[in-house]
């Protein structure tokens, strides 16, 4: 596992100053990004590495380890909150959708996307933008938080 760039060892980012509460009692992740020592988490670290990036030897390898892990775990359609806004998408803090799926594997050789119900086609979204509402079954909700550890501990593939 590679960190981000000018990330120190240990750190990651997450927000500072104390998360505002959404609809479905959601915490939501506005307002401005520090660098911050995010709690290591033994039990997810090992899942990571045992189930879903085990045996990969590239980004490539480990891209495709979680696409094929989430595709098999997120139990779709399920319903998901924005809580970020990223510029590579057109969702809002706040923005209620219903995730159907995931997109096609080369979306997902950089970050992992989700294909959320959008006009009369999906549309590809970056899964760290998303948080499942509370209903959603833990299966899914587990792998969208494995995600969600992996970006906030600055971990990349490669």
């Amino acid at each position: 596992m590679r960190r981000r760039s000018g990330a120190t060892s240990e750190s990651g980012w997450s927000h500072n100053g104390k998360p505002r509460e959404g609809q479905h009692g959601i915490q939501l992740d506005i307002g401005p990004m520090s660098k911050t020592q995010p709690k290591r988490d033994k039990k997810r670290e090992e899942r990571i590495s045992m189930e879903i990036i085990v045996d990969a030897y590239g980004s490539e390898e480990q891209a495709m380890g979680w696409y094929y892990y989430l595709e098999e775990q997120l139990h779709v359609p399920f319903t998901a909150i924005c809580i970020t806004k990223r510029a590579v998408s057109p969702l809002r803090v706040n923005d209620e959708v219903d995730v159907i799926g995931m997109p096609p594997e080369e979306e997902c050789e950089k970050e992992m996307f989700v294909t959320i119900r959008w006009e009369k086609d999906g549309l590809a979204v970056p899964l760290s933008q998303l948080k499942p509402i509370s209903e959603t079954d833990a299966q899914t909700r587990q792998a969208v938080d494995d995600w969600h550890y992996w970006v906030r501990m600055g971990y990349q593939f490669g």
